[in-house]
Parts: C-alpha cells; sequence; structure tokens
C-alpha cells in the first residue's frame, strides 16, 4: 500500500477519515474530552461508515481514537447543560436521533464490510458498545472496557445487551453489565472480548498488519462471509445452509474466484479485483 494512494479528509474538527489503499479509518478527535461523543459526531459516524461501505475501494474499515482514549461514551457535560444528546433543547431534531435506525450502533452492524476496533486507551459506555460493535479488536495494554451504565443509572443502550451474551455468554455479560465493572486489556483477552492484547506502542502497526491481510483476500467473499455470518445468528442450520447456497453460487461467476483458483494453481499470490 503506497502512501500515494492515500486520501484524508477532516470531515470535522470532531470525527476524522481516511483512506489509504484499502483500509478506512475513522478517528474520534476530541482527545480534550476522552472522545466523548457529541450530538453532531453520531450523524457523522454512521455517514462515514456508510461511505467506506459504499467505497468498492475500501475493504477494511478501522475505528480508533486519537490521544489516550478511545471513546469515554456520549458527552454527559453536554447532556448535563441541557445542549447535547437526550436533551430537549434541539426540538425535531432531537427526536431524530431516537430513529435508531441510522444511529451508528445499527449501522454498524448491518454494513458488510469488515470492521476492527483499534483500541487505543479507555472505551467506557456508549464507547465500549461501540468497541463491541466491530468485528474484530486489538487492543493495547493500556486499553480498558468500562461498562459504567448501571453505576450512571442507565442501562448499555446500544447494543451491549444484545453483543455481550452472545460474546461471553449470559452468566459473565451479567457479571460485568451488573456490576457496571471495568476490564482491563488482559481481562477483556481472557473472556473474548478482544482478538489480541499489543503493547500500546505497536497498537497502529498491528492494526494495519491485520487490515491489509483482510483486505488482500476476494472482498466480495469476505462480504458475503460476514452477511451469512450476520443472517446465521437467527436462522435453523437448514434455513442457513439454503442461504449459503444462494450466496455462494453468484461467487462462483466473479472474476475473484477465477483468479482464487488461478493464483492457487500457479503458486502465486491472489490479485482480487473486487468483481
Amino acid at each position: 500500500m503506497s502512501r500515494r494512494d492515500a486520501t484524508v479528509r477532516g470531515v470535522s474538527d470532531e470525527l476524522l477519515y481516511e483512506r489509504d489503499g484499502h483500509v478506512a479509518t475513522i478517528t474520534f478527535n476530541r482527545p480534550d474530552r476522552m472522545n466523548t461523543i457529541s450530538g453532531p459526531m453520531l450523524m457523522q459516524l454512521s455517514e462515514r461508515l456508510l461511505e467506506a461501505d459504499h467505497d468498492r475501494d475500501v475493504r477494511v474499515i478501522v475505528i480508533t481514537g486519537a490521544g489516550r482514549a478511545f471513546c469515554a461514551g456520549l458527552d454527559l457535560q453536554e447532556a448535563s447543560a441541557g445542549t447535547g444528546i437526550g436533551s430537549n433543547s434541539g426540538g425535531a431534531s432531537s427526536q431524530a436521533q431516537f430513529d435508531t435506525r441510522s444511529t451508528p450502533p445499527v449501522v454498524l452492524n448491518q454494513i458488510d464490510t469488515p470492521t476492527i476496533c483499534s483500541l487505543n486507551g479507555g472505551a467506557a459506555g456508549y464507547g465500549m458498545d461501540l468497541a463491541l460493535g466491530c468485528d474484530l479488536r486489538i487492543a493495547a495494554e493500556g486499553s480498558k472496557l468500562a461498562a459504567a451504565f448501571t453505576k450512571r443509572g442507565i442501562l448499555p443502550e446500544s447494543g451491549g445487551t444484545w453483543l455481550l451474551p452472545r460474546m461471553v455468554g449470559w452468566s459473565k455479560a451479567a457479571e460485568i453489565i451488573f456490576t457496571g465493572r471495568t476490564l482491563s486489556a488482559k481481562e477483556c483477552l481472557e473472556v473474548g472480548l478482544v482478538n489480541k492484547v499489543v503493547p500500546d506502542a505497536a497498537l497502529g502497526e498491528e492494526t494495519r498488519a491485520l487490515a491489509q491481510e483482510i483486505a488482500a483476500n476476494a472482498p466480495l467473499a469476505v462480504r458475503a462471509s460476514k452477511r451469512l455470518m450476520r443472517a446465521g445468528l437467527n436462522e435453523t442450520f437448514e434455513d442457513h445452509v439454503h442461504h449459503v447456497f444462494l450466496q455462494l453460487m453468484p461467487l462462483f461467476r466473479t472474476k475473484d474466484f477465477q483468479e482464487g483458483v488461478a493464483s492457487f494453481l500457479e503458486k502465486r499470490s491472489p490479485e482480487f479485483e473486487g468483481r
């Protein structure tokens, strides 16, 4: 991947979007506020996720934070002042915030492009749910996940009650949520909430290596695999096998399938085009 292929755009001062080759990176950029999510950031995050998912050149999406935190949740200072998320000061726009169909956790669950959370620091509340909503998580040694919802008088509102029981089982999820416990990177690895823990200084390099490994594979096949894994969570085995077959037949007709077979027979690395 050449840096000459990189495109960088500041969507706003609070949310940055970069595409380098086949990898798009979304960065929370409020380090002075621990990357807490403001109202405008919610809409922008959904828009950037959809933009990346619709870009044929993007094969992997990385989400990370600037500074020492990944995301400390929703901006409670704005909310307590009556100007942020959950306030009544925004009129019709405040009501629109509760249209869950376009919220980042729902969009994150629905897109077919693989997502990696590059967990550079603490992720609390909403930030924790966003981290868990990604397909893969690489954690820096100094990072942590804080399920502080019940300590603030709320519940995991952005997917945590759906995600955690599926990831760690009912009993462990109940322990984490009911106690509002904070888990270190090591504890997250032990219970299966992150794929890998790396030294803080190596997080960017390790994330890029994983993203590039995924991006080197046939993107249509990767997207179809994610789509079917998601569907399989709510299907019987028989229904799922039927749907897999329906997805498989179009893949047999792609140039990428031909390239995959040819590269195997010719003992070389494949060059997939997503066609």
